[in-house]
């Protein structure tokens, strides 16, 4: 079996972003000549998140309003009493997850119709990274 890694860098604008990032694991994929596999991307920070799904604007705002509706910023959380403020994008994080596996079938990303990668970021304005790692034969 062989492996390729690659890191993604985020520092997103704003505290809060939704990023398609199916083309750079597309990139990592073609550079790691692996045909038959999986590719795991993974975001490697506790308050961002990584999933599949469609790239439209509707659902990326109904996912961003169903998280933000379970896990609201508010100033009572415990973690807060640590001298931080960000305890809703540690929650949201845990709702979305931090990785998903995709199969990887005669060198292409094999999804479903309109599926996409995304990194989801909650606690944003600052240097995160992702790993993407291709797996396979």
């Amino acid at each position: 079996m062989k492996s390729h890694t690659e890191y993604l860098w985020f520092n997103t604008k704003d505290k809060r972003e939704y990023i398609n990032i199916t083309p750079q694991v597309d990139a990592a994929l073609a550079k790691s000549k692996i045909k038959e596999g999986m590719v795991l991307v993974s975001a490697m920070h506790i308050t961002a998140g990584v999933y599949v799904n469609d790239d439209e604007g509707g659902i990326i705002r109904d996912i961003d309003e169903w998280v933000d509706k379970l896990a609201p910023f508010k100033k009572d959380y415990h973690h807060h009493r640590t001298g931080e403020s960000n305890a809703d994008a540690h929650l949201k994080s845990l709702l979305i997850h931090h990785e998903v596996i995709v199969p990887v079938t005669d060198g292409k990303l094999d999804f479903g119709p309109w599926q996409q990668i995304y990194y989801a970021e909650f606690d944003g304005q600052r240097k995160k990274r992702v790993i993407v790692k291709v797996m396979g034969e």
